[in-house]
C-alpha cells in the first residue's frame, strides 16, 4: 500500500519547488513589464494625435472662419493667423479685413488687427454657459457713393449670424480697444473722411445671466475723440429680450472745430467755417419700437462769411450762398454767449418713417437767439435714466486754434 500511494503522488523535491516558483516571477515580471510597455505605447500614441491634433487645429479653425466670412453674399472676407488658447476656452484671429464684393470701394467695410471669442467663466456661478468677443484696433468704413455699388453702409449682411457661427455659445459681452469709425465720400470734390479715433467700448450683460427684474438690463458705453480732437461720449441701456427696440440712449459731441470738418460742410451745404466750436447732444428712448427724442446742434463763436476770402476763392453762387449762411447764423446767434443752436424733437414708430417737428426746431432757433442759450448737456425730458450722465463739460477756448477774436 505505501509503495502503490508514493507511485500515485510523486514527491516533489525542494529544488523543484524552487525552479517553479522562479519561473512564475519571471513570467509575472515579464507580464508586468509588457503591461507597462503597452501603457506608454498608448500614452506615447495618444501624445502623439494630441499633439497632431492641437498644431492642426488652429488650420482647420482658419478654414473654417474663411468659410463662415465667405457665406456673406455682399461681402466677403480674408483672416491671417488663428491662435487657440484651450486652457481658457478662447481663440483669436489675427489681421481680419471684410470688404464688398460689389462695386469698387478702396477700404474694408470692417478690420481689425485682433478679433477674440472666450468663455466668460464667471457666468458658470449663475449657471450659465456664455462667451466674450474682444476688438483691438476695429475699423468700420461707412462710404457714401454715387450708387448703391460705390456707396458702403453694411445693410443686408448677416451680422448676427456670422458672430453666432464663430462661436457656439450665446455672446453676453463685447469690449472694444483703440477702434474707429470713419464715414467717407471719395467721389466729391474734396474727399470727406470723418472719424470718430481712439474709441473705447464695452457692451455688457446680453443674456442676463444675473436674471435681473429690471427692463433695461443691458449696457453700452463708449468714450471717443472726433477727428483726434473733441470728446465724443454715448451711454445706453437697452432690454435685448424685447421683439421691438426698447432702449435710452444719450450722445454728447463736446468742442469739435468746426475747421475740421469743412470738406463735409463744401460737399454737402456748399459752404465752409473760417471757425468756431460745435457740440451736439442726442438722447433718444424707445418703448416698444416707438422712439421718442431730441438732437441739440450748438455752434459757438462761430463764423461762415469772410468777405475778403470768400469773394478770392468761391464761385459767384457759393458767394451769394456762403453770404446768407453767414448772416442767418449771425442774426440768430445769442450775443451773450455767442452761441447759434436749436433743439430738434423727433419721434419714429422704427418701420423706417422718422418725423421732424419742424415748427418747434424753428422756435427753439429763437429760444437760442432771443430768450436763453441752450446747453451741451441732457434736457432730461424723455424720462432720463440716471445712469445716463454725462459729466460737466468744461468749455474753456472761445474760438478755434490759431483764430483771434474778430
Amino acid at each position: 500500500m505505501k509503495d502503490r500511494s508514493e507511485a500515485t503522488h510523486p514527491v516533489v523535491t525542494n529544488s523543484e519547488s524552487a525552479t517553479s516558483s522562479r519561473e512564475e516571477k519571471s513570467n509575472s515580471q515579464r507580464r508586468k513589464r509588457g503591461g507597462w510597455r503597452k501603457f506608454f505605447l498608448i500614452f506615447f500614441v495618444a501624445c502623439l494625435f494630441a499633439g497632431t491634433a492641437r498644431a492642426a487645429l488652429p488650420w482647420f479653425v482658419r478654414d473654417y472662419v474663411n468659410r463662415a466670412l465667405s457665406r456673406n453674399p455682399l461681402y466677403s472676407g480674408k483672416i491671417g493667423e488663428v491662435q487657440i488658447h484651450l486652457w481658457r476656452g478662447a481663440y483669436s484671429i489675427q489681421n481680419v479685413r471684410i470688404s464688398k464684393t460689389t462695386g469698387s470701394v478702396p477700404v474694408p467695410f470692417f478690420s481689425a488687427k485682433t478679433v477674440g471669442f472666450a468663455m466668460e467663466w464667471p457666468a458658470i456661478l449663475h449657471h450659465k454657459l456664455v462667451g466674450r468677443v474682444s476688438m483691438i484696433e476695429p475699423q468700420i468704413n461707412f462710404v457714401d457713393g454715387l450708387s448703391d455699388s460705390e456707396g458702403q453702409t453694411g445693410a443686408g449682411g448677416p451680422w448676427l449670424e456670422m458672430i453666432r457661427d464663430l462661436f457656439p455659445f450665446k455672446i453676453n459681452s463685447a469690449a472694444i480697444k483703440n477702434g474707429s469709425i470713419h464715414f467717407r465720400a471719395f467721389k466729391s470734390q474734396n474727399q470727406v473722411d470723418v472719424y470718430l479715433s481712439e474709441v473705447t467700448a464695452s457692451i455688457d450683460n446680453l443674456t442676463n445671466i444675473r436674471d435681473e427684474t429690471t427692463p433695461l438690463v443691458s449696457t453700452v458705453q463708449m468714450t471717443a475723440l472726433a477727428m483726434d480732437q473733441a470728446k465724443f461720449e454715448f451711454k445706453m441701456t437697452l432690454d435685448p429680450f424685447s421683439y421691438r427696440p426698447t432702449f435710452h440712449m444719450a450722445t454728447r459731441l463736446l468742442g469739435l472745430d468746426v475747421t475740421k470738418i469743412n470738406d463735409l460742410a463744401l460737399a454737402y451745404g456748399k459752404f465752409n467755417f473760417k471757425r468756431g466750436w460745435f457740440d451736439f447732444v442726442i438722447e433718444a428712448d424707445a418703448k416698444e419700437g416707438q422712439l421718442m427724442g431730441y438732437a441739440k446742434p450748438l455752434f459757438r463763436n462761430l463764423k461762415v462769411f469772410a468777405l475778403k476770402e470768400d469773394v478770392k476763392e468761391d464761385t459767384v453762387v457759393q458767394f451769394f450762398w456762403q453770404a446768407l449762411v453767414g448772416a442767418t447764423t449771425a442774426i440768430l446767434t445769442n450775443r451773450s454767449r455767442d452761441q447759434f443752436g436749436t433743439l430738434i424733437p423727433f419721434s419714429s414708430d422704427m418701420s423706417g418713417t422718422t418725423s421732424a417737428q419742424l415748427l418747434t426746431t424753428i422756435g427753439n432757433i429763437l429760444r437760442n437767439a432771443f430768450i436763453r442759450a441752450y446747453l451741451p448737456r441732457l434736457e432730461n425730458g424723455t424720462g432720463a435714466i440716471d445712469t445716463l450722465k454725462f459729466s460737466a463739460p468744461e468749455i474753456t477756448d472761445s474760438i478755434s486754434a490759431g483764430d483771434s477774436p474778430q
